[in-house]
């Protein structure tokens, strides 16, 4: 397991702070470094491929067809189809390696904070560190295992493919482009927003569940455990997750909100000039479809960026726990040895 950069979690672990670093992206350049270069280097690949077939539209409309030279109507036909097949190819390869890299991640997380716990559970914590490692190794550790594949390649990929589409429309059109990207624009102030309230949320529901997970042990020990705390511990968490729906779903009712104005936006100003003469009405039309293609890596940029912010509260909280447990461990022997 060393050789590909993830050391061998059979092996003997080191200390807290050296297996686990102290940020998200720490542990990710730490274990996954060079993974996270080839798979920057396949995103770059997928997303200039991405860009291709709007090339060889343009030149089957605007050089074949108004010649009317079907032997190059054939020629690039083959070639579209050839950087289709390329990109889907490329895309499986990505897709795979990333998953490859995310469960690998998982597993290494999960085998690591269970070493790290060990010495807690043999100094005197026992049920509540038995509950908290059940909860980090079980639930949270995936996420953050999960989100090390897409690290650097999701952003790269959904970042690049915007911008293609996006120089593409102000190539057609800048006046137009620069319409829709100020629409846009406002996305960028309310999204960080929005997700700073969810990750407070975030934070609190993973302190309850680790509570809750520390009260089974407890109580399967201790008949008297008082059963109205549970039960409150609960609420607390449905009340936390339904503050995170109303807050996530309201964040994705304005970024589609955002998006339809900006097709009106492109609709309204570009009928206007269509109607001046100014421009051709296919070019209003390239708009609402280069729209619409943005849509989707847009959102999912977002996605990435949310999922950053609540995986990285996530791996803050187990270092911190790991680190506190590691020094109540360290500092056992010495009261025994008084």
């Amino acid at each position: 397991m060393a050789a590909i950069g993830i050391p061998d979690p059979q092996a003997p672990q080191p200390g807290p702070a050296a297996a686990l670093p102290g940020t998200l992206f720490g542990y990710i350049w730490r274990y996954t470094g060079h993974h996270q270069l080839l798979l920057a280097v396949l995103s770059v690949a997928v997303f200039l491929l991405n860009a291709a077939p709007l090339e060889f539209q343009r030149r089957i409309v605007n050089d074949a067809v108004h010649r009317g030279a079907t032997t190059a109507i054939l020629w690039l036909a083959i070639g579209y189809a050839g950087v289709a097949l390329a990109e889907g190819a490329l895309k499986l390869v990505l897709n795979i390696y990333r998953s490859w890299v995310s469960e690998t991640a998982v597993r290494h997380l999960r085998r690591t904070i269970h070493g790290l716990i060990i010495p807690g559970l043999a100094n005197g914590h026992a049920a509540e560190a038995e509950g908290v490692e059940i909860s980090m190794v079980l639930s949270e550790a995936e996420p953050i295992g999960g989100f090390v594949g897409i690290s650097t390649s999701e952003p790269l990929l959904q970042g690049g493919i915007l911008l293609t589409v996006f120089s593409y429309m102000i190539y057609l059109q800048p006046e137009i482009a620069l319409l829709s990207i100020a629409v846009f624009s406002p996305q960028m102030v309310i999204v960080p927003l929005i997700q700073r309230a969810i990750n407070r949320r975030v934070r609190s529901r993973i302190t309850v569940l680790r509570e809750v997970s520390g009260g089974i042990i407890t109580s399967n020990h201790d008949p008297s455990f008082p059963v109205a705390a549970q039960d409150a511990r609960i609420n607390t968490v449905f009340t936390l997750n339904m503050g995170i729906y109303k807050l996530k779903f309201s964040m994705n009712f304005l970024m589609n909100l955002m998006h339809h104005l900006g097709v009106a936006a492109a609709l309204g100003v570009g009928g206007w000039f269509a109607a001046r003469g100014q421009i051709e009405v296919g070019t209003v039309v390239a708009f609402v479809s280069g729209l619409a293609k943005v849509n989707d890596p847009w959102g999912d940029v977002v996605n990435w960026f949310r999922e950053m912010m609540v995986v990285t509260v996530k791996y803050d909280l187990i270092v911190d726990t790991v680190g506190q447990l590691g020094a109540a461990a360290a500092a056992a022997p010495l009261s025994t040895g008084a």
